[in-house]
Parts: C-alpha cells; structure tokens; sequence
C-alpha cells in the first residue's frame, strides 16, 4: 500500500476521540487517523510514558510513539493529577468514536462510565480496549500483551516443550485488540447510521488471545489432552537451520512429491516414504535427509527454489530483511520519506489497502500541542444498508474463502447479519473439510466433517458450484449481481484463470467491494507464491522477534497460525469499513505479509532510522521489568508477571520477602539474578495461589492458562468467546456489544445444502434449470447433513435483498 504523507478525505469523515496510554488503544486511532479521519488523541497519563520508551530517533521521540500515533492532533487531556480536564469532555459532545483503554478503575478516577456514556451522548459510539474487561479479577491489571496472551492461553502454544511459554514477539494481542476494536466500531456505526443509537464495544485483550487460540479448543474436547508447546524438533512442519538462517519446512501430504523433488536426494524416493503415516511414525528416516541438504544453501535461495515447485516454503526474515525487500518496496509498503529514514513518520503504511483508500503517515501529535475544537463537516445521512436489527443484515456476500484467512472474515459477517454464500465443490471443497483427519478416514468412504470446520463456517449457505465450468462461472457471474461483497484467499491468480476475479465481476456489479486475501498482494515480484499461516510467520518478520535468545527464532506453531487469525480481523474490518464509509467498486488488495508486518512498524523503523537488527528477547519488553514468564508447583504450570512501574516493583519485592530491593531500578529487575529470585518463590506455590497472592500484593501477575483451563473458567463462555454445546466447541466472537449480541447458527453448513435454495430465490432461475445444470455437472444439491435450525438470535435466513 502507498504511504502518503495526507491521506484522501474519507467519504463520510469520522471524529474520533482517542483518551489512551496503551499500544492497543493508540493502535486502534491509528487505523482511524491513517484512513483519513480526524483523530484528538489525549493522554490519560500525564507522564505519557510511551512517548519516549526507546528505541528511539535522534530527538529521542520513540519510535512506536511515531508508529502508534502518526496523523493524530494532541489534547491535553487530564490535570497533573491524572482528571479529565473540560476540554476534553467538551470534545465528547460532538464525537463519533471515543476509543478509551482506562481500566474501570483508572476510568473512574478520571469521572468516565463507559457504561453510562450513552445517556449523555446517545449517538456516541464507544470502543474501551482494556487487558481483561469489566468484572474480572484482573480488570485493574495493565493491557500488556504478555498478562493477556498468558490469561487467554495464547502464549502456552508458544515456544518449545520443557521450556516456559512466550508470547508473541511485539505486541501481538495489542494489535488484534485494536484491530477488533476498529472492526467493533464500523459495525455500531452502521446500526447507528440506521437510526439505533450508539453502542459500547468492549474488547479484552485476553479474550481476543483466547479467540486466535481457537484450534487449541477443538484440540483439547476430541483428545482431552490440553496441546501445548511443541517439541523443536518434531511434527510435520519444522524450522530447519540453512547455511546463514533458517527455512520453514511447511506442506501437506499432497506436496511430498514436490519435497522429494526439491531435495533429490535418492533416499526419499522409497516408496515407503509415500506414505503420510509411514513419515510420521519414522521421521528418522527422511528429517536428517533434509536437514543436511539445507544446511549448505542460503535459507532465502532454499525458499525461492521451494516456491518455484509450489511448496509453502518460509524463510525467516530480519527487520533488515524487510526494510530491503523488493516485494514490499514494490507496493508501496515500505516509507521511503526522508522524514521516515528519521525517524520522525512511520516507516511502514498500514494494513488496508484498495482503490479509494489511502493511508495518512503524518507526525504524531507534539509535546503539549492541545485542540479544542472538531473541524466543522455536514451530517452523515443515515445508511441504507443496515436498516436490521444487525448491522450487516441485508449485506449479501459472495465467499470464496478457505481454510482460515479467507472463512474466518465471512465468518465474522455472517455473525453480524450478513448472508454469507460459501461457494465450494464437491471435489474441491475447503480444506478445513477434513483438516487432521486420518489417512485411514479419508479412503474409507466419505469422509466425516472435520470439527475445525464450523468454527469457521457456521452461520453460512453453502452452494456447490464447479468453478472450472463454463456453467459455473455464470452461475458466479449472476450471483455477483445480487451481492455487496466478494472475498477470496486464492492464490494470485486463479480467480482470473476462472474468469471470476475482482475485475471481471465488478464489471458485472459496479458497487461490489471485492477483499482478496492473499500471502503477498496482488502485485509484486512474490505475489504468486504460496503460503500458510506459519510461512507468514516467517516472511512477516514475527519468528525473528519470537522465541528464547539462546535458541533463535521460532513460530506461532502448526496448531496456531496466528497470521491467519489477525488477517481475517483486519479483512473484516476493511469490508465493514467500506460498508460504513459508502466505497463501492472498490478491489482491496490485502497482502497478509503485510497485515503481520505492519504489527511490527517499530522495529522496522529501528533498524532504518538506527540500523539496528531486532532480535529475539523472549518475554522482556521495553519498560517492563520484570516482564516474564515462571514457573510453579506442578508439572507445566506458570504464572507471567509484568512490572511496567516502580511500584509494581516495589511490591513484588515486598512480596519476596525483600523490602531491600524495593529501590532497585528496572535495569536490575530485568536481569538474571532478580529473574531466579521470582522463579525460585514462584515455584514453590502452585500456579494459581501465586498468581492469586501476587495480585493481592500488588503485582500484575496471572496464570498462564491452558485450554483445558479455558473451558473450565466461565468467563470465556459467558463473554461468547467460545460457543458450548454438544459438540466440538466453536469459536465465538472477540468483543462484546452493550445494544445487541451476534446472531450464531450453530451448525456448520453441508456442501451443496443451500444450492437450490440460493439459486432459485437470489438468482431467480426456475427449478427446471437447477435440476439441468446438477444433470449437467455445474452444480451439486445436497440436503443438510443436520438440521440446520433458526439463527439463535432471529437472524434471518434468505438469500439476500
């Protein structure tokens, strides 16, 4: 995406106030104030600490301060003693969005109710970003990524067996929080817009880690056996040591020919080999094969002869890395400003690109620079489209979509009231259809339903069309009349080779929103390459900043795929956005590369601003200490603490028994003799009374939670972060609404089930005509496997307007 220094005007500009002192809360601006619209950003801490954590450019204005709050203006919001001042109350009055992060308690010292926020300004539409919600024990505690991806689970998938769990390198659940906060934001705007009020959107970061863990619950009710961290060296997919880095070994049993060929070693041509089970059960045999082939060549050189055979290969990739890629250089993504070699703008644009959509990488606010008053603008008229109860009801979309990136943002629609048409084949169907079934289940006869799949594709209709018939494009075509949006994850490519891609069917509907999900863009010397979610973590530059710093890099595993999951936030955000915004015709090209890159922006700009590499640090963080991860009684049981204060850490050594250390700065709490001082206490208590006496002392402390502890904790069912029931669990929804709840059709659809309903009521074709294209082959009519029932909140079920 291009990065401009103005953005164009948005379509229908947006007053956001932004009272924060979080990553996630600014990041959540951010997205308001890159697309164009007037951002106030005033800090709830005098101090503003963020505006000078390092690293640093040679003003000694932080690099993320730039990054999270570029093309915003500043306010002085609160008094030396951390009150709302009245101006900015008085800024409340003619606001659209007000995005706050105070805790409930910091909320009310500042004379805020986010709760009681719409009596007074009924229209007001309210995005509070905090780490773990309302009426949680740990309410009060910071929005630090590492407290909310341990509480959500997230981080007890990441890393390496034996050794203690990590979070994500950067800020990842700060990130996704804001993205599902902007995303929460458009969707009460468009019920808004339709005449229903303002809304509070509530989104704890915990419950969004816990959402991106999803898998690890349907895991965990079919095996009873709660996953956790993988052993290096083991599983399917592995990070193999390269001549100067490390490659992803990343494929499905289908590719093993293409691996052989790679390789050509004569060893992996035994027939035995052939076998997925036969790999499993001796990967002696062939891992070694690998590993010494790969050892002697460059890791990029290994991922291009691997891509060229159409493997999902991955490389991992340093910030040095990025900053010189000719891919991301090519579409704009990198900032080449001289303001931005200096730090001063950010060095990357954002995450949402398309036809109509620039991106503002401007300066972040001044020191004491303060604005008092909205630029003037005409009403909004109210919007159309969501004239339901739902925001989305009335929105038809056409899905294309597989496996996560793609399923999993029509997922999201469909939840909202939008009718989701899930456009799949007989011999082609989502690959989710029968993810981690057997080899034995798969030749003996159809093959059951995968219960990964409706996480994804619950609430839609199904229809079967053959995509490579002539019939079926039509069909395509048609359907492309009747509808607002079209979302796609094929690779680069095939939508045009089918005679369905972006261009082909605007032309048939000018008004379409068309999201194309794809590993790198539409354009660009890799755009046509392959990838799964764990290559993104490679190429985006997440695994170098990931794992332990004696061991090197690592990925958020096979069973995660975390780019998958802030990729499908961050497209539904994008088509609730132009739904809000009225842009029609548009083509958003999301490369999800990109997505997972831009959660990086500060990094990046130290090493072009600084020339710095960043490196994996493990749980330490930037002005937090301690900020870890450690260990209690028991078997893999641990509790993470984050120490952003010197009282944090005062506490902490009173709680040891140590008063002597409560003025040690953070320096000495961030090295190894403070570090085995916790651990040893840590370890005596089991997981949850420590974390439990830690709190009551002072620390935010936390217990880093399983999904066997997820489902027994009743908040993550309570908040619909995960959908209970007879079945499988089902992955629910990551934020909450005050005025109205998601609409969920608990079972997932059959392939073919709504074929004729679809075609006969959207498109209009007479039954006569339905029967001769299922004849013909075009087309497949199935009846549901399960009843499929009524939408549990009155969601209506046709076909479209």
């Amino acid at each position: 995406m291009t990065a401009e220094p103005v953005a164009p005007a948005p379509p229908r500009p947006l007053r956001v106030l932004e009272l924060t002192e979080s990553v996630a809360g600014g990041v959540c601006g951010r997205l308001f104030a890159g697309l164009g619209h007037h951002v106030v950003r005033g800090a709830t801490d005098p101090a503003d600490p963020l505006r000078h954590r390092g690293p640093v450019n040679s003003d000694g204005l932080s690099l993320e301060f730039v990054a999270v709050h570029a093309g915003k203006r500043g306010l002085a919001a609160v008094d030396r003693d951390g009150r709302l001042l009245p101006q900015a109350r008085d800024l409340l009055d003619g606001a659209d969005v007000l995005v706050l992060d105070a805790t409930p308690a910091r909320s009310r010292a500042l004379g805020i109710d986010p709760h009681q926020l719409a009596a007074a300004h009924p229209e007001l539409v309210v995005v509070w970003i905090t780490g773990f919600g309302s009426g949680s024990p740990y309410s009060d505690l910071p929005a630090d990524s590492l407290l909310a991806e341990s509480y959500g689970g997230l981080a007890t998938m990441i890393g390496e067996a034996g050794r203690q769990p990590l979070a994500l390198g950067g800020e990842q659940a700060a990130h996704c929080g804001a993205v599902t906060g902007f995303l929460g934001a458009m969707l009460a705007l468009l019920r808004r817009d339709a005449g229903q009020g303002g809304d509070l959107v509530e989104v704890a970061l915990c419950d969004v880690a816990a959402y991106m863990d999803w898998k690890s619950d349907v895991n965990w009710s079919m095996t009873g056996i709660a996953p956790g961290r993988a052993v290096r060296d083991e599983g399917d997919w592995r990070l193999v040591r390269a001549a100067d880095g490390w490659v992803g070994y990343i494929f499905l049993p289908r590719h093993w020919p293409a691996v052989v060929e790679l390789v050509g070693d004569p060893a992996l041509r035994d027939p035995a080999l052939a076998s997925q089970d036969e790999r499993s059960a001796h990967p002696e045999r062939w891992w070694p094969v690998i590993e010494r082939w790969t050892a002697q060549l460059p890791a990029q050189e290994v991922y291009t002869r691997a891509q060229k055979l159409g493997l999902p290969f991955g490389w991992v990739t340093r910030t040095s890395d990025l900053a010189a890629s000719e891919q991301l250089a090519g579409r704009g993504f990198l900032n080449r400003q001289p303001a931005a070699r200096a730090g001063r703008v950010p060095a990357v644009g954002g995450p949402l690109h398309g036809a109509g959509l620039g991106w503002d990488s401007g300066e972040p606010p001044a020191e004491g620079a303060s604005t008092t008053a909205w630029p003037a603008r005409e009403e909004p008229a109210a919007h159309p489209a969501a004239a339901g109860r739902l925001p989305l009801e009335g929105v038809v979309v056409l899905d294309f979509g597989t496996i996560t990136a793609g399923a999993a943002v029509t997922r999201l629609l469909a939840d909202h009231g939008a009718t989701v048409l899930k456009v799949e084949w007989t011999e082609r169907p989502d690959t989710f259809r029968t993810w981690k079934l057997t080899e034995s289940q798969l030749c003996s006869g159809p093959p059951p339903t995968s219960p990964y799949f409706p996480s994804n594709n619950i609430g839609k209709l199904d229809v079967a069309i053959d995509l490579k018939t002539a019939e079926g494009q039509l069909l395509v075509r048609e359907l492309a009349r009747h509808s607002h949006v079209v979302v796609e994850n094929f690779r680069v490519g095939v939508t045009r080779r089918l005679g369905i891609d972006a261009s082909t069917l605007l032309a048939e509907n000018p008004r379409l929103v068309c999201l194309s999900l794809s590993s790198q863009g539409q354009r660009g010397p890799e755009s046509g390459n392959r990838s799964f979610g764990s290559t993104l973590d490679l190429l985006s530059g997440l695994a170098s900043v990931t794992g332990y710093p004696e061991r090197g890099p690592t990925w958020s595993s096979y069973e995660v795929n975390y780019p998958d999951q802030l990729v499908s936030l961050v497209g539904a955000a994008a088509v609730a956005y132009c739904l809000q915004q009225d842009v029609t015709g548009a083509e958003l090209d999301l490369s999800q590369r990109e997505a997972v890159s831009w959660t990086l922006s500060a990094q990046i700009a130290d090493h072009v601003v600084n020339g710095r590499d960043a490196a994996v640090t493990g749980n330490r963080r930037p002005g937090a200490a301690p900020h870890d991860t450690f260990p209690a009684a028991g078997e893999d049981r641990w509790i993470a603490v984050a120490c952003t204060t010197d009282g944090h850490r005062a506490a902490l050594a009173h709680w040891l028994g140590r008063p002597d250390l409560a003025g040690r700065d953070a320096h000495w709490w961030d090295g190894p003799e403070a570090a085995a001082l916790v651990a040893a206490a840590t370890a005596a208590l089991p997981r949850d009374e420590v974390a439990a006496a830690l709190l009551a002392a002072g620390v935010p402390a936390v217990p880093v939670l399983t999904a066997a502890d997820r489902a027994a904790t009743a908040r993550f069912t309570a908040r619909g972060v995960t959908l209970g029931g007879d079945g499988p669990p089902v992955k629910g929804s990551p934020m909450m609404f005050a005025r109205y709840a998601p609409a969920v059709r608990p079972v997932a659809p059959a392939i073919g089930e709504h074929t004729r309903e679809v075609l006969t009521g959207l498109a209009g074709l007479a039954p006569g005509d339905v029967r001769r294209l299922e004849d013909a082959g075009a087309v497949h009519c199935a009846r549901p496997a399960v009843p499929a029932g009524e939408p549990t909140d009155g969601r209506k079920a046709r076909a479209g307007d």
